[in-house]
């Protein structure tokens, strides 16, 4: 039985999280999607710590983080999330404006699933936010349990 993929969208720019938003339901893509707004919230979702929101045991989640964010940046949540026994299957774009070949390098070699750039051209930008959609109409996302 495939699940229901949770959209978990990690960017501090509220332009872009309403572009990805947008773009993604334009691509048919209507999952339910949560937004956070720095690295720490993503990480007390996700270790379910903190006094926010927390996540579900069971469900299958999509990762789509930004690097330059307050409080953790990106590439440290990143590294937290593929250390963790179940959280290492949660597949994670990463979605920024740095096309820095040593930080691509780097997000590759902490395990993220794709490196997409932020094209500052609206255009690009959606281009690259539908292919996204694409991606996530049809691949299979496993389902995480409890803690790990």
């Amino acid at each position: 039985m495939k699940h229901e993929v949770v959209i978990l969208i990690a960017e501090d720019d509220e332009g872009h999280a309403d572009l990805i938003r947008k773009n993604l339901a334009r691509a048919g893509i209507v999952n339910r999607i949560i937004h956070f707004v720095d690295g720490q919230e993503v990480i007390d979702f996700l270790f379910s710590q903190g006094e926010g929101l927390q996540r579900t045991s069971g469900e299958a989640y999509v990762l789509l983080l930004d690097i330059r964010m307050p409080k953790l940046d990106g590439a440290e949540v990143l590294e937290r999330i593929k250390a963790d026994r179940e959280l290492r299957k949660i597949p994670v774009m990463m979605i920024t404006t740095t096309d820095d070949p040593r930080e691509v390098e780097r997000c590759h070699d902490l395990g993220c699933s794709s490196y997409i750039t932020k094209p500052v051209e609206y255009e690009g930008f959606v281009h690259a936010i539908r292919q996204l959609g694409l991606f996530l109409s049809v691949v299979q996302v496993p389902q995480i349990n409890g803690v790990g």
